[in-house]
């Protein structure tokens, strides 16, 4: 949205291309004081009132966001910045409709605009209306074919329809492991792998994204080994360190922390690109659960924290609040779980850690709830924890998919809107995790309320042999 230098400027332009800098350079404040000076002096000045949406919005004033883009637009902005920003402010407001008419405003302007096509396609996708959303992919790669957003985005769909092979293939669009590749391939000169042969060569599987994510695809060190690799190593979070130790085909376990040399490795891949280069099809998921263990040290010693009767159940409500689709996926408070109490017969195990820790103390003053989580140390603690208990209900969070990585079984809770690729469509089963994991999902009014009802029953049922087992030993 910005407007050409020229010589002879206004006053008003001058302000706004100061602000343009003082973006650049990172100084949002300032940045928004030049601006609204700018449209002090020059009331219809439309990319001034662009920029100044985009830095409320950015800083978290979508009302005041909204007066802009409006501003602008009832001024005769065309440019499609002005229409991405503003329908995508509507879009995270869940104001789907409203959003959608902003993004075909915008197409009206300028139908070649991929970055349209793209956004419309997201939000047909968040609303489950996939032929839409495609076909809103394809035209934005039809108008630029090498537009890596619009074919993340159909990468995306087209995993959660169960299309592995194309949509890990349209994944390798993403860019948000650049900086490890910047360090890596740039920086040590280790190519990355492409699917080339590794017979007697070493090979490092960076880390990416979040501890889930490691933890998901860690398995794949298997399938590197049985493709000749002499070596597979693994860098991760630190606090999964002690947990990778456990798996059988991986040699070393290098921590985000620690330095790394170039001659230590061959070549190097990010997990999520391993499945492409791997030829993973939903028929061929390298699935060898359990594939991470618990340390038998560990196992004893983390089962004398854990209660000693009943069904032993461990509950994660909240996930990390900085991802983006937190506030569909986490409960509000463990509170929202209080129905799961009317189960007699079960002790529960709190294994929230950071997010929800006061919100479980607050709560095990009402009932009866095992304060596990702020004891955990790392990965390794956790996977103690998981294989001394019976059951896991989780919403979708790391521990989850720990717990289907272990074959322990995990009841996952999955928000309707913006639900994960991996989890697919409707699916009550996981394909990355076949032994132990059940998924449960809400229905379209994003309501817990039902789905909570479903668990309780479901736990109701699991605790009943075991209920039957103590009376029957009470009587005799």
């Amino acid at each position: 949205m910005m407007i050409p230098e020229a010589a002879g400027q206004t006053p008003a332009q001058s302000l706004f291309h100061e602000a343009l800098v003082l973006i650049a350079e990172g100084h949002p404040d300032e940045a928004l004081l030049k601006l609204r000076q700018a449209c002090a002096l020059e009331p219809d000045f439309i990319e001034a009132w662009g920029n100044m949406g985009f830095l409320l919005d950015r800083g978290g004033d979508r009302e005041g966001a909204e007066l802009c883009y409006l501003r602008a637009i009832e001024l005769g902005g065309t440019h499609p910045q002005l229409f991405l920003n503003y329908g995508a402010l509507l879009n995270r407001a869940k104001r789907h409709a409203e959003a959608e008419a902003v993004y075909h405003e915008g197409l009206r302007e300028d139908p070649r605009s991929a970055a349209l096509w793209s956004n419309l396609g997201v939000l047909f996708a968040n609303l489950k209306r996939d032929a839409h959303a495609e076909n809103c992919f394809r035209t934005a790669l039809d108008i630029s074919p090498d537009y890596s957003s619009a074919r993340y985005n159909l990468g995306f769909l087209q995993l959660r329809q169960g299309l592995l092979r194309e949509g890990f293939a349209g994944l390798e669009a993403r860019d948000w492991y650049a900086s490890m590749e910047k360090v890596l391939s740039d920086t040590l000169g280790i190519p990355r792998w492409k699917g080339e042969s590794l017979e007697g060569r070493s090979i490092l599987i960076s880390c990416e994204a979040g501890a889930g994510d490691m933890i998901q695809f860690s398995r794949y060190a298997s399938e590197l080994r049985k493709r000749g690799a002499r070596r597979v190593d693994i860098l991760c979070h630190p606090g999964l360190t002690r947990l990778f130790a456990s798996l059988a085909d991986a040699d070393r376990i290098h921590a985000l922390d620690q330095s790394v040399s170039s001659a230590d490795w061959d070549c190097w891949s990010p997990p999520l690109s391993l499945p492409h280069y791997c030829g993973t099809e939903g028929r061929n998921i390298p699935a060898p659960i359990p594939y991470l263990h618990a340390t038998p040290e560990d196992l004893l010693r983390w089962q004398a924290c854990l209660p000693t009767s009943g069904l032993r159940v461990g509950l994660v409500w909240q996930g990390n609040p900085r991802f983006e689709n937190d506030s569909e996926r986490s409960l509000r408070s463990v509170a929202d779980l209080a129905p799961l109490w009317t189960v007699p017969g079960v002790s529960f195990v709190s294994l929230q850690k950071g997010a929800g820790e006061d919100d479980a103390v607050a709560f095990s003053r009402l009932q009866p709830l095992s304060l596990i989580g702020p004891q955990l140390q790392d990965f390794a603690d956790t996977a103690a924890v998981l294989a001394n208990l019976d059951l896991v209900i989780s919403v979708d969070t790391a521990v989850a998919h720990l717990a289907g990585a272990m074959g322990v079984p995990c009841w996952l809770m999955l928000p309707d809107y913006g639900t994960d690729w991996r989890w697919q469509r409707e699916r009550t089963d996981s394909a990355w995790y076949p032994q132990g994991m059940r998924l449960f999902r809400q229905e379209r009014d994003g309501n817990w309320a039902p789905v909570i009802m479903k668990l309780a029953a479901a736990l109701g049922t699991l605790a009943m042999p075991q209920r039957a087992a103590t009376e029957s030993r009470r009587s005799a």
